[in-house]
């Protein structure tokens, strides 16, 4: 006598150890191969957002400058105080006379932020307009092959945009 499933009357339905383990070592095989896709796009995800930081805080500068109807400069601080003219990898900050209004902490360690020209000050004028027109690299300090950077341009209009380049096998 059988069931409907097809099993003989008292028979248990089920998997076979051999039929487990070949499953379980087959998802184990597709998991370490999907980890390293998984941890490429969190760090590609991390360099975008540390680009988009750049364009809003450029974009923040800009509007006070002309909503002040002052010059507003953007530098590298690794205070949050003052303009330090090295390194936007440990931060930067958006100040006019002395006050600050906006702190961007340090990159996260194994980032970096490479500003072209040696250029420390992005200054906008009273009316925004950029007086120095900038770019700078972002990408991971040991980049992978087919790793993405981004590069942030600022020009002489005061206005930021960033683009993908891909791939980086070496950040300046």
């Amino acid at each position: 006598m059988k069931t409907r499933t097809g099993s003989p009357a008292g028979g248990a339905a089920g998997f076979t150890l051999v039929e487990l383990v070949v499953t379980i070592t087959i998802f184990a095989i597709l998991v370490s191969m999907a980890v390293p896709s998984f941890r490429d796009a969190a760090l590609g995800s991390q360099v975008r957002s540390m680009a988009n930081a750049l364009v809003a805080s450029a974009a923040l500068a800009r509007s006070e400058a002309i909503k002040r109807n002052r010059a507003v400069t953007m530098c590298s601080s690794a205070d949050g105080v003052t303009c330090d003219g090295g390194n936007w990898e440990k931060g930067w900050i958006v100040t006019q006379g002395g006050d600050v209004i906006l702190r961007e902490p340090a990159v996260s360690t194994g980032f970096k932020v490479v500003q072209a020209g040696g250029i420390a000050n992005l200054n906008f004028s009273a009316v925004g307009l950029g007086t120095t027109p900038a770019t700078m690299r972002v990408c991971r300090a040991t980049p992978s092959v087919g790793g993405q950077g981004r590069v942030v341009t600022l020009d002489t209009s005061g206005r930021a945009w960033v683009k993908t380049v891909k791939p980086v096998t070496s950040c300046p």
